[in-house]
């Protein structure tokens, strides 16, 4: 049998070879016989593997780090943090809460990535903490918790991170006050892959350094050394759904959660057959110091007894202040308070919606904080009953919920964006080229209205076909067509609501146990479970 000498010119060192050399014979190729093509080709092969042998060896001989060495003759790359000066500072950054499993980084496995989970990892890769030293490491400390889905567009942490100037060389790391995740429960090490999620906007990212642009027209003079941009380098390497606006030093003692002096929440919501009249009065209830036990999620592993909370504001606005109250469809409830109890915002939202549904009066508030005799005055024509334990009910939808802002002492933060410090006129300090922080979200806003618009479209659409489902209960409230039947609706924020056959009163609903109770049984079951193993660690090391 014989090759044809079109199959041995499909390999290209033999047909080399055949333009070369005609070391074994003189005759055409189409002369040789299986056996002598078939040995040739293992020769050049043989030739070829020596080749690249002595290729591999020759570039190991010029990389140091190469595996080909003698592990002896390997340079390390390890990054001495000990070696770098160290400073404190404070991180003021937005996230879009429906993406992450809430900011607290946690112990154990969960299905989204955290929100510190994911800035921790930013912070090691850019070298600006040590990741062995772990959260506790640097101090980290964090203002306000947000749960799962709840969004921020201010919230704030501080922590030690590493610095170029030479004057923080000395700086000692001050522990603060709390452990930097003493509410928290353990989190997996976050993929680096995983961090970096498309989030359907293109290229919207900031990393496109490899496109050609021109500088600023002008960059004010500067005159002292400048600092890391921390706000450039993390946001660099953060995902799109998590920006970094500024950076403060702080002092070595600075807490971020306990140097705030107020925080600012907002609650979205659209005032389709909503009474916002007797919302607000609802509302205003709600300022001063009042006990908001029946106005949260109790956690009897806190084991808090005082819910008295300080509101400073609460109003309901419209979103967009150049809209008239009688033509704005989207509303706002702006409530800012010196501290704020575990879902306090989103149980203060629920009662809110009932109020404006007309399922309940306004009054309904006042007596949810009269925990006790005398604890709340009454207005003229009402009187309140003692609430002493909290009704059950639905709290309402994360997704409107918004932590707006942490508010601190001029003394205690200088909010800068760059490196340099801060001067009167930061809107001449900006280095920032059109492609930054604020062209990202413009255009992440553009593309959401976008998206309203389209939904509004299929709305249409299905209008053509289908009647509003909205109708009046024979209680004289709005209800949803169901079934034959009209059920009461009852909103819940962000598009939810729930369908009941008969509405219970708040005040006339099964109430929880009481806080001691609570607290009590959970100190005897999983307190003291707890309490065990920890004894049971404690004598293992000492052994």
């Amino acid at each position: 049998m014989r090759i044809s000498l079109h199959k041995i010119s499909s390999f290209p060192f033999l047909c080399t070879f055949c333009r070369n050399s005609r070391a074994m014979s003189s005759s055409s190729y189409e002369t040789w016989s299986k056996d002598e093509l078939i040995a040739r080709l293992q020769e050049l092969e043989g030739s070829n593997n020596s080749l690249q042998n002595s290729t591999a060896k020759s570039l190991a001989r010029k990389r140091p780090d190469s595996p080909l060495l003698a592990p002896n003759t390997r340079q390390s790359n390890k990054f001495d943090f000990t070696s770098y000066p160290r400073r404190k500072i404070a991180l003021k950054f937005c996230y879009s809460g429906w993406e992450y499993n809430g900011l607290a980084y946690q112990l154990k496995p969960t299905p989204l990535p955290t929100v510190e989970g994911v800035i921790f990892d930013a912070l090691t890769r850019t070298r600006l903490i040590d990741p062995a030293a772990g959260y506790d490491g640097c101090s980290w400390e964090k203002c306000g918790r947000t749960d799962r889905g709840v969004s921020a567009a201010g919230q704030v942490i501080s922590l030690w991170v590493r610095s170029v100037l030479e004057e923080n060389m000395n700086q000692k790391v001050a522990q603060g006050p709390t452990s930097a995740v003493e509410d928290s429960i353990e989190e997996p090490a976050i993929d680096e892959e995983s961090t970096m999620l498309d989030d359907g906007f293109g290229s919207l990212s900031l990393n496109d350094r490899d496109e050609e642009l021109p500088a600023p027209l002008s960059t004010p003079p500067r005159t002292c050394k400048p600092e890391l941009d921390y706000v450039a380098i993390l946001n660099r390497v953060l995902p799109p759904t998590i920006r970094i606006l500024a950076w403060s030093p702080v002092s070595p003692t600075f807490s971020a959660r306990f140097a705030c002096k107020c925080r600012h929440y907002k609650y979205f919501f659209s005032s389709e057959r909503l009474d916002i009249s007797k919302m607000r009065d609802a509302a205003s209830r709600l300022l001063g110091l009042h006990d908001f036990r029946n106005m949260c999620k109790l956690d009897p592993a806190k084991q808090i007894t005082v819910f008295d909370r300080r509101i400073l504001r609460a109003d309901i606005d419209p979103v967009d202040p150049s809209t008239s109250a009688a033509s704005s469809s989207m509303y706002v409830l702006n409530l800012i308070g010196t501290a704020f109890l575990y879902h306090q915002v989103r149980h203060i939202m629920a009662v809110l919606f009932l109020v404006g549904r007309g399922l309940e009066h306004p009054s309904v508030v006042t007596s949810l904080l009269n925990t006790k005799e005398g604890l709340e005055s009454s207005q003229p024509g009402e009187s309140h009953e003692i609430v002493d334990s909290k009704p059950e009910y639905q709290m309402a939808d994360a997704l409107p919920l918004m932590l707006w802002d942490c508010m601190y002492s001029d003394d205690d933060v200088d909010w800068r964006t760059d490196g340099y410090e801060s001067t009167s006129d930061q809107s001449n300090d900006s280095t920032e080229d059109g492609r930054g922080i604020y062209h990202l979200l413009h255009s992440t806003r553009s593309r959401s209205q976008i998206y309203l618009a389209l939904n509004q479209h299929f709305l249409d659409a299905a209008s053509n076909f289908f009647p509003e489902p909205w109708a009046t209960t024979k209680e004289g409230v709005v209800g949803i067509r169901f079934g034959g039947n009209v059920m009461i609706e009852t909103p819940l924020g962000g598009g939810t609501s729930r369908k009941l056959q008969q509405y219970v009163p708040l005040l006339k609903r099964k109430r929880l146990d009481p806080v001691y109770v609570v607290n009590e049984r959970w100190r005897n079951g999983k307190g003291f479970r707890r309490d065990q193993r920890r004894m049971a660690a404690g004598e293992n090391e000492d052994e």
